[in-house]
C-alpha cells in the first residue's frame, strides 16, 4: 500500500484508469498517513472519509465499465478550508464560521471533482487567509512536517504539510499575497500562484478580492502543471475570470506544439514550448533588490546556485532592478485590509455563522458577534482597512497605494521586455519556531516582502524546493513570469527539477511509512 503514497498523480489516475488497482486502494493508504500523522500536524480542520471512499466508489464503478473517470481518476486531493464544498463544513480557519456547511460548491473544486479527483478533507490554514504562519486558526497551528517545533507557512500551510507529509497527493490554495508560495517554500514543496483570473474565485471566501486567487500545491512540477490545467478556465459566475485558451499546462512537457496564446510570445518561450525541457536562451533577471539586508545568508546562497543551475542549462542570467521593493508591502496591507474590512462586514451574525446571544438590539449584537467571532489579527486588519478608507484618510493611504501599484505593475512590465522570467527568494528565512512572530505582526507582514508584488501585479509565480539551510529546513526560489507566462515558468521549474533529480518529501514521511501509520 504504501508505494501508492510514492506515484505521481499522473502516474496514480492512469493505473486507477487502466484497473491496475481501485481507488479506494489510494484513499485508504492516503488516510492512512493522514491519521497516523494528524496528531501531531494539525493539517485538516475536517477529513471527509466517508465522502472519500463514496467518491473512490464512483470512480472504481466508472473503471470496471470500461469508461475514463478523467484526468485526476482517484486521485487524493486536500482542499484549503476557505474554498466552498457542498456539504461538507467549511470555517475559514474561524470561530464565525465554526459550524458552516455551504449548499454550493467552489469552481475550481467542482472542476476538481469532475476530472475524477478525490477530495479527502478541508485543510487548516490562518483565519480567513490572514496571516503567514498558520498560527492564526481558531483549531489551532499548523506544525511544520520537517520539524514541528516550526510554522509551515502560512495562509496555505494546511494544504502545504499535507502534500508535504503525504497525507494528500495535490492540494489547493488560495493566494492573496503569497499564501501558496511561502509556506511552499517552508515545506519544501512546489506551490504555484497563476496569473489574475485564470481560476474562478466562485466559491473561495473572499479576503482582498483584487489579489485573491486559486493555485495549486503538488510535490512536483509536473503534478502542479495538471491540478493547474483541471481547475483554469472561464465561469461566467465570477465575471474576473478570464476565458482563456492556453490552459493546456498538464500538456505543456509533451513535444507538441501549444494551443494559440492570448498573449504574445518571445522567441525562447516558443522554443521551450517546442522542447519544453531546453532552457537554452531564457532569459532570466535576478531580482537584486531581494539580495539586500534583510535575507538570510543560506537563503541568498541557495537561491544564487539554483540561478546557476539554470545558467549553466544554457539560460541567460542577469541582475535587473524592480526598485519598488520596499514600497511593496505599505501597499499590499493598505489595498488588502482596506478590501477585507468591506469583504468581512457580512459576517454579522445575522443570515449566517456565528451570533452572540443574550443581547438586546442589533448593533450591540453586530459587536458582540463579532469581538466573540473573529480572532486577533482578523480584528486587527479590519480596523486597519476601515481606517484607510476613513473620511480624510482614504486619499492619504488608500489612493497614495493605488498609485504604488500601479508604479509597480509598470516596473515589471519594463522588466518583462527585457526577461522571460524573474528569479528570487520566496521567503528572508527559513521557517521560524512557532510563537516567534505571535506578538510582533510587522515581523510577520515582513515576511512576504519578495511575494506581494506579484499579486499587486496579478502576475504568475512559482516556488521550488532549492536546497535545505544548516538546521534541514527546506529553502524556496521563486520564479515569476509575465501575466499568461505559466508555461513558460512550468517548463523552466521542470527544467531546474529534473536538473535536481526531483525534491524530496518531509522526514516524517519516511518515519510514518515504517511506522506503518493508523488502519482505517
Amino acid at each position: 500500500m504504501k508505494e501508492i503514497l510514492r506515484w505521481p498523480a499522473a502516474e496514480l489516475a492512469q493505473k486507477i484508469n487502466r484497473r491496475e488497482i481501485k481507488a479506494k486502494e489510494a484513499v485508504s493508504a492516503y488516510l492512512e498517513q493522514l491519521y497516523a500523522l494528524e496528531p501531531e500536524l494539525n493539517s485538516f480542520v475536517t477529513v471527509d472519509e466517508e465522502g472519500a471512499y463514496a467518491q473512490a466508489g464512483r470512480i472504481d464503478e466508472l473503471t470496471q465499465s470500461g469508461k475514463n473517470a478523467g484526468p485526476l481518476a482517484g486521485v487524493p486531493v486536500a482542499v484549503k478550508d476557505n474554498l466552498c464544498t457542498r456539504g461538507l463544513r467549511t470555517t475559514c480557519a474561524s470561530r464565525m464560521l465554526e459550524d458552516f456547511v455551504p449548499f454550493y460548491e467552489a469552481g475550481a473544486v467542482e472542476r476538481l471533482r469532475a476530472a475524477g479527483a478525490i477530495i479527502l478533507g478541508k485543510t487548516n490554514m490562518d483565519e480567513f487567509a490572514m496571516g503567514s504562519t498558520s498560527e492564526t486558526s481558531a483549531f489551532g497551528p499548523v506544525k511544520n512536517p520537517w520539524d514541528i517545533s516550526r510554522v509551515p507557512g502560512g495562509s496555505s500551510g494546511g494544504s502545504c504539510c499535507a502534500v508535504a507529509a503525504a497525507q494528500s497527493l495535490c492540494a489547493l490554495g488560495s493566494d492573496t499575497g503569497g499564501s501558496i508560495r511561502q509556506p511552499a517554500s517552508y515545506c519544501g514543496v512546489v506551490g504555484l500562484k497563476p496569473t489574475y483570473g485564470t481560476v474562478s474565485r466562485w466559491g473561495l471566501v473572499a479576503y482582498a478580492s483584487s489579489l485573491d486567487q486559486i493555485g495549486p500545491i503538488a510535490r512536483n512540477v509536473e503534478d502542479c502543471a495538471l491540478l493547474l490545467e483541471v481547475i483554469s478556465g472561464g465561469d461566467k459566475r465570477d465575471s474576473t475570470c478570464l476565458d482563456r485558451r492556453d490552459v493546456d499546462f498538464g500538456r505543456a512537457f509533451a513535444r507538441t506544439s501549444a494551443s494559440p496564446q492570448t498573449s504574445p510570445q518571445t522567441s525562447s518561450q516558443a522554443s521551450l514550448q517546442a522542447c519544453p525541457e531546453d532552457v537554452r536562451g531564457l532569459r532570466i533577471g535576478i531580482v537584486r533588490d531581494y539580495f539586500d539586508e534583510g535575507l538570510d545568508g543560506e537563503v541568498a546562497a541557495a537561491v544564487r546556485r539554483a540561478a546557476q543551475q539554470l545558467r549553466d542549462q544554457g539560460a541567460l542570467v542577469e541582475e535587473v532592478d524592480l526598485s519598488l521593493v520596499s514600497y511593496a508591502i505599505p501597499a499590499y496591507y493598505t489595498i488588502a485590509c482596506a478590501e477585507a474590512s468591506s469583504n468581512l462586514a457580512r459576517f454579522d451574525g445575522v443570515k449566517y455563522g456565528y451570533r452572540a446571544g443574550a443581547e438586546k438590539g442589533l448593533h450591540p449584537m453586530y459587536r458582540r458577534t463579532r469581538t466573540e467571532g473573529f480572532g486577533t489579527e482578523v480584528k486587527r486588519r479590519i480596523v486597519l482597512g476601515s481606517f484607510v478608507l476613513s473620511s480624510g484618510y482614504y486619499e492619504a493611504y488608500y489612493e497614495k497605494a493605488l498609485r504604488v501599484k500601479a508604479m509597480i505593475v509598470a516596473a515589471f512590465d519594463k522588466a518583462f521586455s527585457r526577461f522571460d522570467l524573474l528569479l528570487g527568494p520566496v521567503a528572508p528565512t527559513t521557517a521560524p519556531l512557532l510563537g516567534q512572530t505571535g506578538d510582533d505582526p510587522l515581523k510577520m507582514y515582513l515576511g512576504d516582502i519578495y511575494t506581494v508584488s506579484v499579486n499587486l501585479a496579478g502576475l504568475p509565480a512559482i516556488s521550488l524546493p532549492c536546497g535545505l539551510d544548516s538546521r534541514g529546513l527546506p529553502i524556496g526560489v521563486q520564479l515569476v513570469g509575465p501575466r499568461f507566462g505559466e508555461k513558460t515558468i512550468l517548463q523552466a521549474a521542470r527544467a531546474y527539477e529534473k536538473a535536481c533529480g526531483g525534491f524530496a518529501l518531509s522526514p516524517m514521511t519516511e518515519r510514518a511509512e515504517k511506522k506503518g501509520g493508523m488502519k482505517v
